[in-house]
């Protein structure tokens, strides 16, 4: 494969959890943002809010940005061209979500190329009325990730990806063969065994229900972590649902049928 300056510093990327104690200047968070914007986007659903609490942020990070889906600000804009929106709160989401997650990699992209590390919370989802009251948010304003930076106090190996014919499917979807699936398989969980990745964390999600443990941290690796996860964690929906109702979005609403309630 072809490699150059901006593709290495994509292909060295790994999250970093540990922060030296200096402060990037307010130059490097422009460059940052600056970076985020010019990403390829539908609307420019997002916001970004950030704090420089350290004492506040997760691993005392100097930075930490929240990226928001916003519909907020658009829907100003619209009010000042005499327009009422119509396009259901399902498509704006979804294109939002692209917005701010191609807005969110370019950001750090374009930090690690300044000598920053940085590390995405996905959790934002869940916490998502919480952050809200922190910062003040209006209505139709979503966080969707944060991503905390600074300068790397760590230098942790990068992690696994996928084989490529796990990943890429010209012309059509395959019908994976078994020996594809577990050739995918030991790829990822070969690599974090000999990284000790979940041995270092001690991160073994317990198992719930009537399963019996039959792993330990010398076969414990990513695809079973992940399969925990999702095997276990969060089967109903309204959670979610409850935090974008909170926040004003209505995903089953069509604004033709109820036009009294478009915004």
């Amino acid at each position: 494969m072809k490699i150059n300056p901006t593709i290495k510093t994509i292909l060295d990327h790994k999250s970093i959890r540990k922060y030296t104690e200096e402060n990037p200047s307010d130059e490097i968070v422009e460059s940052i943002v600056k970076a985020g914007q010019q990403a390829p986007f539908a609307y420019q659903c997002y916001s970004l809010l950030l704090s420089r609490n350290r004492k506040r942020n997760p691993w005392n990070a100097p930075l930490l940005f929240t990226i928001c889906i916003d519909l907020h600000k658009f829907e100003r804009i619209m009010a000042k061209r005499q327009w009422k929106l119509i396009i259901n709160d399902l498509a704006l989401l979804l294109l939002g979500i692209q917005d701010a997650s191609l807005m969110a990699e370019n950001m750090v992209v374009a930090g690690r190329s300044l000598g920053l590390g940085s590390c995405f919370l996905g959790s934002a989802i869940w916490r998502a009325e919480k952050i809200a009251e922190e910062y003040k948010l209006p209505k139709r304003v979503f966080p969707l990730v944060q991503l905390v930076m600074g300068y790397p106090a760590e230098n942790p190996p990068t992690r696994p990806r996928y084989p490529l014919e796990f990943t890429l499917f010209e012309e059509e979807y395959p019908k994976f063969e078994k020996e594809t699936i577990s050739r995918a398989m030991h790829q990822m969980d070969s690599g974090y065994l000999a990284q000790n990745y979940y041995r270092k964390l001690k991160a073994k999600i317990p198992l719930d229900g009537t399963r019996k443990e039959t792993f330990t941290y010398d076969d414990y690796s990513w695809t079973e972590h992940i399969s925990r996860k999702l095997g276990q964690w969060d089967p109903d929906p309204n959670n979610l649902l409850e935090q974008l109702t909170k926040r004003g979005f209505d995903l089953t609403r069509n604004r033709l049928k109820n036009p009294e309630d478009s915004e």
